[in-house]
């Protein structure tokens, strides 16, 4: 039986989401949760692996179950799939940095890493225009400068469409860095706090924060709304734009197809994308 996670976690606390021994990561942590619920050595495959520091409020893993498995988790008064997101909730204590939100038996061909057609993020910017709010501060990079959303919403929309990204992307052997962005565009909150959605097939290491650290290099003038694209098409990382921090960074949304093409897309995106180059933004 395979099943389907939805996920929502504070990124704060952790070393990314991968496991790695002797640090905390989101991926140890609720493994370490579903064995003590199910038994046995839980393998949990994920839509994005974030990077350390990187929040997310709607992440998708799956998780395949072993015989034993199953039969643990059919037990007990409600014996479903959808009563472990309870029973995780109970492990995971009082007030957790990560929680399941939704439990449910995958569809037939489901990979939440391979079948995904898009992953949208959210990213957030404090600048001097809107007032510090140490409530938000885990989830916000503040700049301290006066940022222009529309200069930076311009450059953001001449990104779109599919390109080579390595300019925004950490290199990484045998990774492509060829990626479709969807959507991207900056907008103020009622706050006052810039927040940029970004929507893509898929994005290598490192290309969100880029990508919007060169909108904020725009925002302050620093460079021209042109050369955003500019960047991207001499394929070269340059100092004249920055990556921003993680904790501004929020996985919101990944997207799937309808449930008769899930394993035709994971079998399309296996053949074209190298293990080192998914979808996480890292």
């Amino acid at each position: 039986m395979r099943l389907r996670l939805d996920l929502a976690y504070d990124g704060t606390g952790f070393r990314g989401w991968a496991r790695q021994p002797g640090l905390r990561t989101v991926q140890g942590t609720l493994e370490t949760a579903i064995a003590r619920v199910l038994g046995g050595d839980p393998q949990l495959v994920v839509a994005g692996r974030t990077d350390a520091g990187v929040h997310a409020s709607g992440q998708v893993a799956h998780l395949d179950l072993s015989d034993a498995q199953r039969a643990r988790l059919e037990k007990g008064r409600n014996p479903t799939p959808a009563a472990l997101a309870a029973r995780l909730t109970g492990v995971l204590g009082p007030y957790p940095d990560v929680a399941v939100h939704r439990s449910a038996e995958a569809p037939a061909g489901f990979d939440a890493r391979f079948s995904a057609v898009w992953r949208r993020y959210e990213y957030r910017i404090a600048d001097l225009e809107t007032s510090y709010d140490p409530l938000e501060r885990g989830r916000t990079t503040t700049v301290k400068a006066r940022l222009d959303v529309e200069a930076m919403d311009a450059a953001a929309r001449s990104l779109i469409g599919l390109h080579d990204f390595a300019a925004y992307c950490k290199w990484r052997e045998g990774a492509t860095t060829i990626r479709t962005l969807l959507e991207f565009g900056w907008r103020r909150d009622e706050h006052g706090i810039l927040v940029a959605n970004v929507k893509a097939d898929a994005f290598c290491h490192s290309m969100v924060r880029a990508l919007v650290g060169a909108c904020a290099a725009v925002g302050e003038g620093r460079i021209d709304v042109s050369e955003a694209a500019a960047i991207r098409d001499a394929g070269i990382r340059t100092s004249e734009t920055k990556v921003l921090a993680a904790r501004g960074l929020t996985l919101t949304e990944v997207g799937y197809p309808a449930d008769e093409l899930l394993a035709l897309r994971a079998e399309q995106t296996r053949a074209r994308r190298s293990p080192a180059g998914d979808g996480g933004e890292d």
